[in-house]
């Protein structure tokens, strides 16, 4: 796969997993641009359905102005659904999933769950869904805005963005 040129080539999504103080667990959808490393969105529920997962995408799509051409994703059954077929379909938005059991082909986003994971999940203990939420944006927003990307020239992904426009 060739590497994306522009921001809305190409995003990736993929789930996290987590729980709240009180056992009960919770998803996470991350959803990041293949070009400048951003965190498009992140979802948290209990429980996300493909319908979920398509009415979000078509919101990022509204927020950014544009949605991509293609998206990667893994086999789950929420990408798999025939909502997301649909959507697809509607959008022409082309998903493209990688091969089961194969997490490297969709390495932009893995990689990005591994920094989620260490440097917010495994910081905290969510006594809501409502607080994890909250603390989950101020993560992106930080990993958006402030943090700087060896792979971006040391630029957090939104100033790298803005250099190369």
């Amino acid at each position: 796969m060739s590497a994306a040129k522009c921001l809305n080539e190409r995003w990736s999504m993929d789930f996290v997993s987590d729980q709240l103080s009180n056992g009960r667990r919770f998803r996470t959808l991350n959803v990041i641009d293949d070009f400048n490393r951003e965190v498009v969105g992140q979802l948290v529920s209990v429980s996300i359905s493909g319908a979920q997962v398509a009415r979000f995408l078509t919101q990022l799509g509204q927020e950014r102005g544009d949605l991509p051409t293609q998206i990667v994703c893994d086999n789950g059954s929420e990408f798999t659904s025939k909502a997301m077929f649909f959507w697809s379909k509607t959008t022409s938005v082309r998903l493209n999933f990688i091969q089961p059991g194969k997490p490297t082909q969709n390495a932009f986003v893995e990689s990005l769950n591994g920094k989620f994971r260490n440097e917010c999940l495994n910081q905290h203990w969510f006594r809501s869904l409502d607080e994890a939420r909250e603390e989950i944006n101020r993560w992106r927003y930080h990993y958006n805005h402030e943090r700087p990307h060896s792979a971006l020239k040391y630029l957090p992904p939104v100033v790298f963005a803005q250099q190369v426009a």
